[in-house]
């Protein structure tokens, strides 16, 4: 049985050796003005290991990015992509071609979608019934009907979209990327945090917010999925208060003793510089991770106040409690793969929606209310779809199987376009037909918006400039963009 491993403030700041020292040591010299912002690398140079803000290539439309990433593969011909043909024809028999993950249970019937679509919104975009929040927000996101990966399987997919190679682990992920690239706004936080689930780890686990080569202090740090989220902020009640004052300024004072006895040592002074980034998140870190602080109108637009909204709405208003200070990436993963449904799609489906309309539609609205979306990328979806024919049986407890052939996500803030639809998927939802956005496709277009450019941003190692992309085909999409 998986075990969340404790998130600790010692393990907050001092996963690796060096990682976080860098971070202090950054934190430190930048608020002191000793530290200039580092713009891109030169030839053959990496940048240098900090988490210092650093200028972008070009001006960026987003600072910050959250993804709600929905593991398992959400049923877009139930959800986003409605099929009047593939209802028409419900039950009839598929002349294309298919590729199944679970042959034993293969069909090649037709199953037209058991519920209903409606045109949303001023724009008129047609969502499920499944989804009435999201809904309401039709004319604030843009819904990509287009999104194809090529391969079915949850892993294979998963790294292409994280890590710019098709079921490559051991790659940066696009969180790393993005931090990497451009540092972080946060004086108090990590740039890269990742809320994980009470039911367990997502599929694939670590490999989801991995730093590969880069650096250790570009990987996403993993917030305990309930409260507290960070162990041991608090010092013992002896060593609280001025005591803990005292302590720290004779720490500080034998620190700066030894450090001049030995100049030029990076790692000491980074350690030493923790230590008082340790002390500031003593603070910094209960405070942002304390929604109790929100309004109750506010707890309420989220779900807090419903049992089944509540866990993934606290997490998505503790995103937007992180982005607001100056945290640079933040992902929500949910537990294993809840929308992968196999079988029973009927009941599966509703009950994944309930639990995650209402908090992600929420997020966009209080982005919108406090003007942060125009400057928050908000990403919304998983690695792969579903078939638009049966799994097992046509009956009650029919399901769908994986489909990278075509699927929806929907973005929103951050320089794209509000209230359209891109792309197309054939007329029963099976292959994207129209406008087809790849993985890579995706990262070239988040980058592009955080002024980033895909090509530029690189990483030697292995003997090679590295990218996110890997020098794949890749276009930002610019028909998206605002």
């Amino acid at each position: 049985m998986w075990t969340e491993p404790l998130a600790t403030r010692r393990s907050f700041l001092a996963r690796t050796a060096g990682g976080v020292g860098f971070f202090a040591l950054a934190h430190l010299l930048q608020r002191e003005g000793l530290l200039a912002a580092e713009g891109p690398s030169k030839p053959g140079e990496n940048l240098p290991a900090s988490l210092a803000p650093r200028k972008p290539h070009f001006a960026p439309k987003a600072k910050a990015m959250i993804s709600l990433f929905m593991h398992g593969g959400p049923s877009h011909v139930d959800l986003f992509d409605p099929k009047p043909e593939l209802t028409k024809h419900s039950g009839q028999e598929y002349k294309g071609d298919v590729h199944y993950s679970f042959v034993n249970r293969a069909s090649k019937k037709l199953f037209g979608s058991p519920w209903t679509f409606a045109k949303r919104g001023r724009c008129g975009t047609e969502v499920s019934e499944l989804l009435p929040h999201t809904a309401g927000i039709v004319d604030d996101i843009c819904v990509v009907r287009s999104m194809h990966t090529g391969f079915n399987g949850h892993e294979v997919s998963i790294r292409y979209f994280h890590g710019g190679i098709a079921g490559v682990t051991g790659r940066p992920t696009m969180g790393s990327w993005i931090t990497y690239g451009l540092g972080s706004e946060a004086q108090n936080l990590p740039a890269y945090m990742v809320l994980s689930d009470p039911g367990g780890p997502p599929v694939d686990a670590a490999h989801n917010w991995n730093c590969g080569f880069l650096p250790p202090l570009y990987q996403g740090t993993v917030l305990r999925p309930k409260e507290p989220r960070i162990l041991n902020l608090d010092p013992p009640p002896d060593a609280a208060g001025d005591t803990q004052k005292r302590n720290l300024a004779l720490l500080a004072e034998l620190n700066s003793r030894h450090l001049a006895a030995r100049p030029g040592e990076a790692d000491l002074e980074a350690r030493i510089a923790s230590y008082e980034l340790a002390a500031a998140m003593q603070t910094a870190a209960k405070e942002a991770l304390d929604v109790s602080r929100e309004p109750e109108r506010v707890r309420v637009m989220y779900g807090l106040d419903r049992p089944e909204t509540r866990d993934y709405g606290t997490r998505c208003l503790i995103a937007r409690r992180l982005v607001e200070r100056g945290v640079r990436f933040v992902q929500i993963f949910l537990g294993n793969q809840p929308w992968d449904n196999h079988n029973s799609i009927r009941e599966g489906l509703p009950a994944i929606c309930r639990r995650t309309d209402q908090p992600a539609a929420a997020l966009v609205k209080d982005l919108k209310q406090r003007g942060l979306l125009d400057s928050t990328l908000v990403h919304w979806g998983g690695e792969i779809g579903r078939l638009p024919v049966c799994e097992g049986e046509l009956d009650a407890k029919a399901g769908r199987d994986h489909n990278g052939q075509g699927f929806t996500n929907w973005l929103a803030g951050g320089g794209i376009k509000p209230g359209i639809t891109y792309g197309e998927t054939d007329e029963v939802g099976h292959k994207a037909a129209v406008n087809v956005v790849t993985p890579n496709d995706f990262q070239a277009t988040v980058l592009h918006l955080l002024g980033l450019d895909h090509n530029k941003l690189v990483y030697h190692h292995g003997g090679r400039a590295q990218r996110l992309t890997d020098g794949r085909p890749a276009r930002v999409v610019s028909e998206i963009l605002a």
